[in-house]
């Protein structure tokens, strides 16, 4: 569809509108990261490095930051295993209640973080009587990075014939034998895009982590904002504010350029096709 010249500069125009909405307050972050002063002011009286210096060594922000790449590592691993098996069973298998279980697994990413924080709370110091801790914490991060995983594998899925899978096994590959060498090889590059996504949501999430952390666990967004209101800190935050955006902007980097201009891996040619091309799955 071809626009019309008028129309096509207030697109550019609302878009690039739209983008100065969303990049002006990093922008901003970016800069008072640099300022002299301890305070915020406009324009910043002059710029300097020592902020990032004081960043480094600052033991509280180095734990956090150490924290969350632990939490954000466990909970993605968690997520691949749970939201690959999920999307398996529903891109692969009719069963009666298949679109409600889809629906299920999709929709903790819809609800308020401080809903589901407020529930995982109540379930594990009540329901299950289990001590906020390292633990909690994980599991919390999982039940969104599930739907992460599972919407970039189901979507794969979908794509790709069963053919291939169904020449395997009547190859006599196993089951753990056409999964490794078969479902896995198509799906690799949508379980890296999905893990990269998780991580990066479990990285920056503060809400869901400030109802399931316990008392030792800090990651670095609650760093940040417990220590926002202390202005010695300020400049400091200002810092790891800035690190936070870059790190959480390299997987969502790679997972985009992972998935981009992929097309579906479904073989062609017809069943004998799909067999040549499963030929040696039985062996070891």
């Amino acid at each position: 569809m071809r626009l019309s010249r008028r129309a096509d500069l207030m697109l550019r125009g609302l878009s690039g509108l739209t983008l100065l909405f969303i990049y002006i307050p990093l922008l901003i972050i970016f800069i008072y990261a640099f300022n002299t002063s301890r305070v915020l002011e406009w324009p910043p009286p002059g710029f300097t490095l020592q902020w990032f210096s004081d960043a480094i060594t600052n033991d509280g922000a180095r734990d956090a930051f150490l924290l969350s790449l632990k939490v954000g590592a466990l909970a993605t691993t968690l997520a691949l295993v749970l939201g690959t098996l999920a999307s398996m069973a529903v891109a692969r298998y009719s069963f009666f209640g298949r679109e409600t279980i889809s629906f299920l697994v999709i929709l903790p990413i819809a609800l308020p973080g401080i809903v589901t924080g407020v529930a995982l709370n109540a379930t594990f110091t009540e329901f299950l009587d289990i001590g906020l801790s390292l633990f909690t914490v994980v599991v919390a991060h999982a039940t969104f990075c599930i739907v992460v995983v599972y919407n970039n594998v189901v979507a794969r899925f979908r794509r790709l014939s069963g053919n291939l899978e169904e020449a395997s096994a009547d190859l006599g590959a196993t089951p753990w034998m056409t999964f490794r060498r078969v479902t896995l090889p198509n799906i690799r590059t949508a379980l890296v895009a999905g893990g990269l996504l998780a991580f990066g949501l479990s990285f920056d999430e503060i809400i869901v982590t400030t109802f399931t952390a316990g008392t030792g666990e800090q990651t670095l967004p609650l760093w940040i904002f417990q220590n926002f209101s202390r202005p010695n800190q300020l400049p400091v935050v200002n810092v790891v504010a800035v690190l936070v955006i870059l790190i959480s902007i390299i997987p969502v980097y790679l997972a985009h350029r992972l998935t981009r201009d992929e097309g579906g891996a479904a073989p062609t040619g017809g069943r004998e096709g799909v067999a040549a091309q499963a030929e040696g799955l039985t062996a070891p």
